[in-house]
């Protein structure tokens, strides 16, 4: 069968990579905080694709409690991928966002709602009118409490969906995080450094009611 953009590819037929991985030189734009792979005491850390990571990025380092953001590429094959082999649909990564979080300030859970409620997650290999494997919605988690947290909220956004009519299964791919790696530096906080820029983030317009959200 012939590659397309929404079609996920093998792991045997996925571009090679290279093993020297992209050098950020730069502290968060925002934040101010290293963009490294360090997680401070006390902070935990979550992974999740809804579409162009510019605008997913934006709406999570504008929330208390957020130690820092990172755009990178995730859940795929290729080691250090460029930005042009992701969007080529032969790396099997999508494009993400890893967040750093003081729990005490801004839950799991919290996170988990604003991630169903800022894009559609029913939508496969695309997101809005980005086509492609590298735009599917996903949930990377670090510890068997994440998964299950995560999957539980899966289940509650569905229902949430079905009370609103919206029959639509939720596509979400929900694993164990595989390794981060980082998007190149003029992709970090792009829109806080081009507040004009493209930004796809877009809901169903479906919240979770507050009873759902714990």
């Amino acid at each position: 069968m012939a590659l397309t953009k929404q079609t996920m590819i093998s792991q045997d037929a996925a571009l090679i990579g290279r093993a020297t991985a992209i050098k950020l030189s730069h502290p968060h734009t925002v934040l101010g905080t290293p963009l490294n792979d360090d997680i401070p005491a006390g902070c935990d850390s979550l992974i999740v694709g809804m579409g162009c990571f510019w605008g997913a990025e934006r709406l999570f380092c504008q929330q208390d409690g957020i130690y820092s953001t990172a755009v990178g590429y995730c859940g795929g094959f290729t080691p250090n991928p460029s930005y042009d082999e992701v969007c080529s649909g032969k790396t099997g990564h999508t494009e993400v966002v890893r967040i750093i979080f003081d729990p005490e300030i801004i839950s799991l859970h919290q996170l988990l709602a604003l991630f169903w409620e800022n894009h559609n997650p029913t939508q496969g290999m695309k997101q809005g009118n980005d086509t492609g494997t590298q735009y599917r919605s996903a949930i990377y988690t670090n510890s068997d409490s994440q998964h299950t947290s995560s999957i539980t909220s899966l289940k509650k956004y569905q229902q949430a969906l079905a009370d609103n009519k919206v029959m639509a299964a939720i596509t979400t791919e929900i694993q164990a995080a595989s390794t981060f790696y980082f998007a190149e530096e003029y992709h970090q906080q792009y829109l806080a450094k081009n507040p004009n820029g493209y930004c796809g983030l877009g809901g169903t317009g479906i919240c979770l009611p507050p009873s759902l959200k714990t």
